[in-house]
């Protein structure tokens, strides 16, 4: 039997993207509207490459979702919008447009509640409008405890409430996807991947990615440790601030004024994964999000985040 340092990166790979493979097709068997979920991050960009490969040549036989903040890097959505026009991709924006009339923002009503407004009640709205049935989202169990707690194929109870009590057993590859009344699924293909799996199948299989993640002189503002990029002319300044010009990356992709940058020169992917590999910083260390304490993530996803 081999060891493990006799197991290629290829070979890692492979069987990664066999599961995620099969994990698609089981989705598409067993349930009668799912939703892909697209961030226009790195995850879902892995994504939505796996859903092509795994019904190719037909095309990917359910719709994409965004949900829209209206807060997101301009370049995400440039991103997203050439991407769904180039795939021919039946894309479903969802934005909680009561909230937006309200004038509900990242620094109106702080980043838990803000998150609450405009991510878990417009995904929950989105999914109700499409009458799905199982989402399927790029989280992965190392990024950070709760979602270590998930299951590949994660029951919701109606409201698209989690309950980590009432997950399904996973017995070898063995899914049990039936459903109650007002039950619904999650379905998470790259769970088992690491972050470094995936920076590594991009390289490989040269899937294309937002130029955010590659270091660029952007504009940025240092509040309390965390560099926040000046993308538009929507953050407010606070006293004395003035945006300069620094040398940075981001390691996850959100609402820009919740996306903490990193100082970096690593504009192409080699050094972006040789950068990684020598950091013990997580990568959701710059969500801002993710700041509320250890229960703050496990309380969302209670809520229907995804």
């Amino acid at each position: 039997m081999p060891s493990v340092a006799d197991v290629s990166e290829d070979q890692v790979l492979d069987a990664l993207e066999a599961e995620a493979l099969h994990v698609y097709r089981e989705v598409a068997g067993a349930f009668r509207r799912p939703v892909l979920l697209y961030s226009i991050g790195k995850d879902s960009s892995v994504l939505l490459h796996l859903a092509r490969k795994a019904f190719y040549p037909a095309a990917i036989p359910f719709k994409v979702m965004h949900i829209d903040t209206t807060w997101k890097f301009k370049e995400m959505i440039a991103f997203r919008d050439r991407v769904a026009r180039e795939l021919d991709l039946d894309l479903k924006i969802a934005t909680n447009h009561a909230a937006v009339a309200e004038g509900i923002t990242p620094f109106t009503h702080g980043a838990h509640e803000y998150t609450r407004i405009m991510k878990t009640v417009a995904l929950r709205q989105g999914l109700d409008e499409l009458q799905a049935d199982c989402a399927i989202g790029g989280a992965r169990r190392d990024e950070e405890k709760s979602r270590a707690k998930e299951r590949i194929f994660s029951l919701r109870e109606p409201g698209h409430r989690w309950d980590p009590r009432k997950q399904r057993p996973e017995f070898w590859r063995t899914a049990n996807t039936l459903l109650a009344e007002g039950q619904t699924m999650r379905a998470f293909p790259i769970s088992n991947w690491t972050e470094f799996d995936i920076w590594r199948y991009i390289r490989r299989e040269g899937i294309e990615i937002p130029d955010l993640y590659f270091a660029k002189p952007r504009p940025v503002v240092e509040r309390e440790g965390t560099l926040i990029m000046a993308d538009d002319d929507r953050l407010p300044l606070l006293p004395g601030e003035q945006p300069v010009m620094k040398s940075v990356r981001f390691r996850t992709l959100g609402c820009y004024p919740l996306s903490g940058a990193v100082e970096s020169i690593a504009a192409d992917l080699d050094t972006l994964i040789a950068e990684m590999l020598e950091s013990n910083v997580s990568e959701r260390a710059g969500r801002l999000i993710d700041g509320e304490g250890s229960g703050s993530m496990e309380a969302k996803k209670a809520e229907g985040y995804f």
